[in-house]
Parts: C-alpha cells; sequence; structure tokens
C-alpha cells in the first residue's frame, strides 16, 4: 500500500504562485533529483504539509526547508514550527554552508549538511506524518538563525 499526502513545493519562479503538490515518495524522489541537478541559484526548496493547520493570517504555521548539494553528495533540512532548527551533520563540514531558492540565499550553520539517502528519508517522514520535524535526522538549535 502506498501512502499519500498532500504538500506544497516551491523551488522555482513557477511555484511561487502556484506550488508544485507532492503526494507519493516517488515524487519527493523526484523533487529532490531534481534540486541534485539545480544550479546553486536553485538548489533549496520550501515545503508545507497541506494537512496542517494554518496561522490566523493565512500562512503556513511550518516549514521545511530542502537544500541539496548535487556535487557534494549532500544536503542540508531546516524545521520551523515553535523553533528553529537545522540538521546536525556527522563531520566538520564546511564553514560556510548557502542554499538558494530562486535565487535568494539562505545560510546554514557549520556541520549542518547530511548524506542525500538520510535527507531523503527525512523529507518522506516529514511528508508521512503530516508535516512533523522529522525524527531520523539528528538536529541542532542554529545560533545564526
Amino acid at each position: 500500500m502506498m501512502i499519500t499526502y498532500r504538500v506544497a513545493a516551491q523551488y522555482l519562479l513557477e511555484h511561487v504562485d502556484n506550488p508544485l503538490i507532492l503526494t507519493t515518495a516517488p515524487e519527493v524522489d523526484e523533487l529532490i533529483d531534481a534540486l541534485q541537478r539545480s544550479s546553486a541559484g536553485c538548489n533549496l526548496a520550501q515545503l508545507h504539509s497541506l494537512d496542517r493547520s494554518v496561522l490566523p493570517s493565512g500562512s503556513p504555521d511550518h516549514e521545511l526547508l530542502v537544500g541539496v548539494d548535487g556535487g557534494r553528495g549532500v544536503g542540508v533540512l531546516a524545521f520551523m514550527d515553535d523553533g528553529n532548527w537545522t540538521t546536525l551533520g556527522d563531520d566538520i563540514g564546511r564553514d560556510e554552508v548557502g542554499y538558494s531558492i530562486v535565487g535568494h540565499l539562505t545560510e546554514f550553520p557549520e556541520r549542518s549538511e547530511i548524506p542525500l539517502d538520510l535527507l531523503r528519508e527525512a523529507v518522506k517522514e516529514f511528508c508521512a506524518s503530516g508535516g512533523r520535524r522529522p525524527a531520523c535526522v539528528n538536529w541542532q538549535l542554529p545560533g545564526c538563525w
């Protein structure tokens, strides 16, 4: 049985007014593959579960950022709801970690990058859980946010 869900994804200019809707794990893989092939100016996606409530303003009450560095085979996640979290990788990592959505750079803390297979697992967990912070990865409270 295939698990289905509804998650809005934005990573291209065309998604600003018309988000890509992810409904299955293969579609999550397609998104991550697309980010992996993307240029450095467009290697970050913003995800919102459509299964969660919205704020009185109509804005989502949460967000998952998914960044992929295809050349290095790593990626980064940031999760926001009642706090801000970024993934915590196992090694020292780069001093300056940056990913971009539609040309807008977002900086991440050192040691925030994780292997792509773990990133895929975490994004699928976020989608299948109705937008909760994935438990399959380690998290850190970023000092720079």
